[in-house]
C-alpha cells in the first residue's frame, strides 16, 4: 500500500511539473493582438470622424462663400436694373422734349 502511495504522490508530483511548465504565450500573444488591432480601430474611428468634420467645415465655407458671391451678383444686377431704368426714363424724356 506504501509503494501504491508514493507512486501515486510521484505521478501527481510529475504531472504538476509538467503542466506547470506549459508555454502560455500564445493565449497572451493573441490578447495583445486583440487590444492592438482594438486600439487601431479605435484611432481609425478618430480619425475618420475628424475627417469627416474637416469635409464638413470645407463644404460650410464653400457654401457660404458662394453666398456672398451670389448676394453680391443680384446687388449688382438690381443696381444695374436701376440704372437701365434711369436711362430709359432719360430716353423718354428726350423723346418727348424733342416733339
Amino acid at each position: 500500500m506504501k509503494k501504491v502511495l508514493l507512486s501515486m504522490m510521484l505521478l501527481v508530483a510529475m504531472s504538476l511539473s509538467f503542466t506547470s511548465c506549459r508555454d502560455t504565450t500564445k493565449a497572451d500573444d493573441v490578447a495583445d493582438d486583440v487590444e492592438n488591432i482594438s486600439d487601431d480601430m479605435a484611432d481609425d474611428v478618430e480619425e475618420a470622424a475628424d475627417d469627416v468634420e474637416d469635409a464638413a467645415d470645407d463644404v460650410a465655407d464653400a457654401t457660404e462663400g458662394t453666398l456672398e458671391r451670389a448676394g453680391k451678383a443680384v446687388d449688382n444686377a438690381a443696381q444695374e436694373t436701376k440704372e437701365a431704368g434711369r436711362a430709359v426714363e432719360d430716353a423718354a424724356k428726350e423723346i418727348g422734349d424733342d416733339n
